[in-house]
């Protein structure tokens, strides 16, 4: 986590066992990728877990290297990309799913902009006390953070299921309880923080019972 790395890789254990709970309640394929994302967000954290043990070790500059860029691309290429995308796919016909598809070329515009960012410009962290800070100064710029904003919290917040609704608003929430309190350490905290939060997908996929069918048992959350 941004706090420790035991604290890390307990979440990124939480995490991966919730993704697999979730997963193995999907009914088809187009589920998949949307209760597949906490187990990446517990890959994310163990990254970040072994980060942390590398500040301090001049012989493991390497590694390293390697986690920071595997934790970035997560954080810039992979979730504004994914999220829409995960969120896509579960949307029956409507116009709430046209919306998420506009949504999901923003999230992809600015994963492609961001991406050959990190590779003309590779990220670095640092430790400060109990967090680390990413630097990218490039994420900041105003237009790219609205795309990637409107890919990563506002594509759930679209959906017609109250679930996954919940899940856009724990992450919208959680970025302003950051951005307030963290501001210095923003990526490293808002990444936990929607990693934690993102336990709440397995709700999205109960287990299964007889009659009826998982849509139809969720539109009643709606």
């Amino acid at each position: 986590m941004c706090f420790s790395a035991s604290a890390s890789f307990t979440a990124a254990g939480l995490l991966l066992g919730l993704g697999g709970v979730a997963a193995r309640r999907t009914r088809c394929v187009a589920e998949l990728p949307y209760a597949l994302i906490p187990f990446w967000f517990g890959v994310q954290q163990l990254m970040e877990g072994a980060l942390w043990l590398t500040f301090g070790e001049p012989q493991q500059a390497c590694l390293n290297a390697v986690l920071t860029q595997g934790f970035s691309a997560f954080s810039q290429v992979i979730w504004p990309l994914y999220i829409p995308l995960a969120v896509w796919l579960l949307e029956p016909a409507g116009w709430r799913r046209h919306a998420i598809a506009v949504l999901s070329v923003a999230g992809a515009t600015v994963s492609v902009y961001l991406l050959w960012y990190l590779v003309q410009v590779p990220a670095v962290a640092q430790p400060e006390g109990r967090h680390i800070a990413y630097i990218f100064p490039h994420f900041h710029q105003p237009l790219a953070t609205a795309l990637y904003l409107l890919g990563a919290c506002v594509s759930p917040l679209l959906s017609r299921f109250g679930r996954v609704r919940w899940f856009g608003a724990l992450a919208t929430l959680s970025l302003l309880v950051t951005a307030f309190f963290y501001a210095q350490w923003l990526i490293s905290v808002w990444c936990f923080f929607c990693a934690v939060l993102s336990s709440v997908i397995v709700l999205h996929f109960p287990a299964r019972a007889s009659g009826g069918s998982l849509h139809r048992a969720q539109a009643r959350s709606v």
